[in-house]
């Protein structure tokens, strides 16, 4: 799980030592992600399946794409696709992936990498691996997050913003025993490079085995720790988290999770993905590929997609940024 990292943590600025009077934010509830498959076949975990959407506002929807080491030809991606009033942020933690879009919009992302789109008022995009890996295989693995837009800005023009894993901004804890991405958002007066209509926080967390992260949260934020690897405890409660499952906090201004000292022999680290944004408190109506406040709303988007005012996809293959 290579993603963005650094030979030496402790060169990094590092995070409070938090005191006795912090209001650690308690566990709400504990869930483990199903698995089922995606696109034309990529199996995923459905991390936030069996959480109220409540708990959860801003965020709509997690996927987390493999772990899968591909042979060669099984590759996989989503064919051309619609989407409408929402954001789609794609983190490639290891493999690679190509965007297109019906603006013009694309990329290439690969370790560390995220693409971001803001879809607003409609627009067409494709995700699939490039032709060599499809023809070599290898690993892939990588999430996909949808971040709710709110109603002032279900219509907005879309947008692309194409994130380099070396913008991320790092930061350490106070005994080096962990290394965190920010990817979007501000922890501790640190800004990740990720431009967000709602205001959210997205990190990358790497917890060595025996290692504790006590991480200050805005306490008008939701909460939301997933297991991408390994396994220990979150809260102050201590309650056992491993790969695959959610942990979905209550009110506090701090998040505590703890990496087991022994983890499995292929894991040398417990990976996390950290989640929190300002609740937008506004009707939800989603269905498939569109996130609206009504359903005559959502009945309007799939008119507008089949009356092609989604956008149209283009003849060839789009150029991709670096």
């Amino acid at each position: 799980m290579p993603a963005i990292t650094v030979d030496d943590v402790l060169v990094l600025p590092r995070l409070p030592l938090l005191g006795e009077g912090t209001d650690f934010r308690s566990v709400r509830r504990l869930t483990t992600a199903p698995a089922g498959y995606e696109g034309e076949g990529f199996p995923v975990r459905r991390a936030f399946a069996g959480v109220p959407i409540n708990e959860l506002d801003p965020f709509i929807h997690l996927d987390q794409m493999g772990e899968v080491d591909y042979a060669p030809g099984e590759p996989k991606g989503t064919p051309w696709h619609p989407h409408r009033g929402f954001e789609t942020v794609t983190y490639m933690i290891d493999g690679i992936m190509d965007h297109q879009d019906s603006l013009g919009g694309g990329g290439t992302i690969t370790n560390g990498d995220t693409q971001w789109m803001t879809a607003g008022q409609g627009i067409l995009h494709i995700e699939a691996p490039p032709e060599h890996l499809v023809t070599s295989g290898g690993l892939f693995h990588g999430l996909q997050l949808w971040v709710n837009l709110p109603r002032a800005a279900k219509m907005i023009t879309p947008k692309y913003q194409d994130i380099r894993g070396r913008e991320s901004a790092l930061l350490t804890s106070p005994d080096g025993g962990a290394l965190i991405r920010i990817i979007a958002g501000e922890v501790d007066g640190h800004a990740g490079p990720g431009s967000t209509f709602t205001p959210i926080n997205l990190a990358h967390v790497t917890l060595q085995p025996g290692a504790r992260l006590d991480l200050p949260w805005q306490p008008d934020y939701n909460a939301l720790v997933y297991v991408l690897a390994g396994r220990g405890t979150v809260g102050v409660e201590r309650r056992p988290i491993q790969i695959g499952q959610l942990a979905a906090h209550g009110a506090g201004d701090a998040i505590r999770v703890e990496a087991d000292p022994a983890q499995d022999s292929n894991i040398p680290a417990m990976e996390l993905f950290v989640m929190g944004g300002r609740p937008i408190r506004e009707p939800v109506a989603h269905y498939g590929p569109f996130v609206m406040n009504t359903r005559e709303e959502l009945a309007q988007a799939f008119d507008d997609f089949k009356k092609g005012r989604l956008g149209v996809v283009p003849a060839g293959r789009l150029p991709h940024t670096d």
